[in-house]
């Protein structure tokens, strides 16, 4: 806890999708409980394996889309571990109290299928209705043995992480890390640019923003952005954003859009006074639209090319931001050498993963901003479970976001920092987790923690809520071993 900067990389982001890939060949112990395809109908006795007697916050994944390597299968479980690690050091969870799960319906990773030191089912993914029921039994496994345990969806597919995502969120307190998690970091990072740019928060309604990557983590971004924008301008709000897929950039006149994508797809009107049409290139679409904001989520390493970001330097801002957020380093969409180097030394830069600032020249320092989860999904998880929380309504979230946003001073985002040193990451969950709180309660949707009802909850001031998140928080206390006389 005391050495938070260093030890993140470690125990999360970028090492963690290493040891994802090499987890079969590295396994000594297990860690977290495995429940596969195989186990159906018997998950709600399994469930009392776990020899813990009572569980706060349970991480979960099928390990189809592991970071942006794909389907890792049962290696996924590294994900799971490290989230709770990071819930241990941020938000103070109790590590006797927390569970990584791993849901094995099978992998259509060929090379793993084929690896004989391979973990899990050798077989292909359950599809449909067969894979619901198994994410089913677990879920309402879990609430009958722990029902005030905050459930974590990480790394699913898009199908599936929207699909489940829909499917649970108004029965059970869950939320799903890629979709809302990222998005929240992102909005943050949205919404200080403006203030980068010596403007009202308001103005975040006229910002021109093009989003490369239309899996789970993009459409997130965007549908967390839209609800910022509909609240500053009414449900009429029609916001400048720009969604682009492997395909170039997604319009209505695309015949096959995906449903969660629809709603962000341009009409051949919004584009063609532009000069833009269906499947236009990044490249087209930056120079023609001249955004605010680029924001990856794409999962192509280097797809910010060259040209890409020397284009963003005819941006209408006048501090054009760029937003790398894939992970790990190698899928990042640029590095922050390359964004400063060809977008110019005025841009704001935010990655998934962590870089280090640039050395501009003349005593200039290019601050690099890691644009990462780690600074929500911790506070949205503790903030939950202290306010017993009988589900995370998008108005948590919300919350959570525009607390993080207001976290930095107005020097600070001047000088390009977006986001605060990760050394005060127990602080930042404090004040998070106090946010979430205080949404719960304001939507009657907080039912108390332990000995503090909702009514206490809701008696409390700022001031109070943070004292009382911070007094929740674990410790590691070691008692001495020998006594001094």
């Amino acid at each position: 806890m005391d050495n938070i900067k260093d030890f993140a990389p470690i125990i999360y982001t970028p090492t963690v999708g290493l040891v994802c890939q090499n987890y079969s060949g590295l396994f000594r112990r297990p860690r977290g409980m495995y429940f596969s395809a195989k186990d159906k109908g018997e998950m709600m006795s399994m469930i009392y394996n776990w020899p813990s007697h009572q569980v706060d916050m349970i991480v979960l994944t099928d390990g189809s889309r592991i970071l942006g390597l794909g389907d890792l299968g049962v290696q996924g479980i590294g994900i799971p571990i490290g989230k709770l690690d990071m819930y241990v050091a941020a938000a103070g969870i109790n590590p006797q109290r927390i569970l990584p799960v791993m849901l094995d319906v099978g992998t259509n990773n060929q090379k793993l299928l084929e690896d004989r030191l391979y973990l899990g089912l050798r077989q292909p993914r359950l599809e449909g209705e067969e894979y619901l029921a198994i994410v089913d039994e677990f879920m309402e496994a879990v609430h009958a043995r722990w029902p005030k345990a905050i459930v974590q969806f990480e790394d699913f597919q898009m199908k599936w992480a929207f699909e489940t995502l829909e499917r649970y969120r108004k029965r059970f307190c869950m939320f799903n890390d890629d979709i809302q998690g990222t998005a929240g970091v992102a909005l943050a990072g949205l919404l200080g640019t403006v203030r980068a740019q010596g403007r009202p928060l308001t103005d975040f309604a006229d910002q021109k923003i093009v989003v490369v990557g239309a899996g789970s983590a993009g459409l997130g971004v965007l549908k967390m952005a839209l609800q910022a924008v509909s609240r500053m301008t009414g449900p009429e709000a029609d916001p400048h954003f720009f969604l682009l897929d492997k395909d170039g950039l997604i319009t209505k006149e695309r015949k096959c859009v995906d449903p969660a994508a629809a709603p962000f797809a341009k009409s051949q009107g919004e584009i063609s006074e532009l000069g833009l049409s269906e499947g236009a290139s990044l490249l087209d679409v930056v120079k023609k639209v001249k955004p605010h904001v680029l924001l990856g989520l794409s999962g192509v390493g280097g797809i910010f090319s060259e040209e890409v970001l020397k284009a963003m330097r005819e941006s209408d801002s006048i501090k054009p931001a760029i937003f790398a957020m894939s992970n790990p380093t190698a899928n990042a969409e640029c590095t922050a050498i390359e964004a400063f180097q060809h977008a110019g030394d005025k841009i704001v830069f935010a990655s998934g993963s962590p870089f280090d600032n640039v050395d501009l020249g003349n005593g200039k320092i290019g601050h690099v901003n890691q644009a990462n989860n780690m600074y929500l999904f911790p506070g949205i998880g503790l903030g939950s479970l202290l306010a017993g929380a009988r589900i995370i309504t998008d108005g948590m979230l919300q919350a959570a976001s525009e607390c993080l946003a207001s976290y930095m001073t107005d020097e600070e985002i001047q000088r390009g920092v977006l986001y605060p040193s990760i050394d005060s990451i127990r602080d930042i969950t404090a004040e998070v987790g106090a946010a979430v709180l205080r949404s719960a309660v304001a939507e009657e949707v907080a039912e108390g923690h332990g000995e503090v009802g909702p009514r206490d909850l809701s008696h409390m001031s700022k001031d109070e809520t943070i004292r009382y998140v911070k007094e929740n928080m674990w410790f590691p206390i070691y008692s001495p071993l020998v006594h001094e006389k």
